[in-house]
């Protein structure tokens, strides 16, 4: 693998605790990609830390579904299924669009600013073909459209979806062309919000997470997932 530092420790948590952040957040942010087999043992050995915590997490990664245990096979990733990713997207498309269509709306003059500013930022790691830095940046946009949309409780049922959006936007943007072109749509949806057009704005950010939603069911295709 090869792909996970060693642990950082925290006096205020316990070393279980942290291996299992550790490993969730790899799987999350798409380190650990899916389908991929987790070795204890080297694992262990990244982290730097005993077989045990690791173990451990394996077990409450798959009680979060995020790992499937194949009998005689050992532990992997669970795959990203088409039903799955439909359920998802059906929630976040409707979800998304109302941020966006309220945030055309309550949006203030420092929230458009951040936006453009991200813009920006987006477009330059695109450019350095920095698929990383490109998703994280691109999640700080998303988190201040949320907030612009001026509704606590709508933000907070967004962010219940945070982890499997994240999970999905890595292997979305991952896709041959994908990034362009969601910046592309994200250019289109500021200038909505900018112009106040509330009703443009709405089905843009529908648009943009139906893109998305396509870009992600080929990439799942390619790869011969169910």
């Amino acid at each position: 693998m090869g792909k996970l530092g060693p642990i950082q420790l925290d006096n205020y948590q316990p070393l279980r605790e942290l291996v299992f952040e550790a490993i969730r957040e790899a799987i999350i942010n798409g380190t650990l990609r899916p389908g991929e087999r987790l070795m204890e043992e080297a694992l262990a050995e990244e982290l730097g830390v005993s077989r045990t915590p690791v173990r451990e997490a394996i077990r409450k990664l798959e009680l979060e579904k995020l790992v499937i245990m194949v009998p005689r096979k050992g532990a992997y990733v669970a795959d990203l299924t088409k039903s799955d990713v439909k359920e998802v997207f059906e929630i976040r498309r409707a979800l998304e669009g109302l941020a966006a269509q309220l945030a055309a709306l309550r949006a203030t003059d420092e929230q458009l600013e951040k936006l453009e500013r991200y813009l920006v930022r987006i477009g330059e790691a695109i450019d350095r073909e920095d698929i990383e830095q490109t998703i994280e940046i691109d999640e700080m946009f998303h988190d201040v459209l949320y907030k612009a949309a001026g509704n606590d409780r709508l933000e907070e049922m967004i962010n219940n979806l945070r982890e499997h959006i994240q999970r999905y936007r890595s292997t979305s943007l991952a896709h041959p062309g994908r990034m362009k072109q969601a910046f592309v749509e994200h250019r289109k949806l500021v200038e909505a919000i900018g112009k106040r057009d509330s009703k443009l704005a709405k089905k843009l950010a529908e648009e943009h997470i139906a893109n998305a939603e396509s870009s992600l069911m080929e990439a799942i295709f390619q790869r011969g997932e169910k």
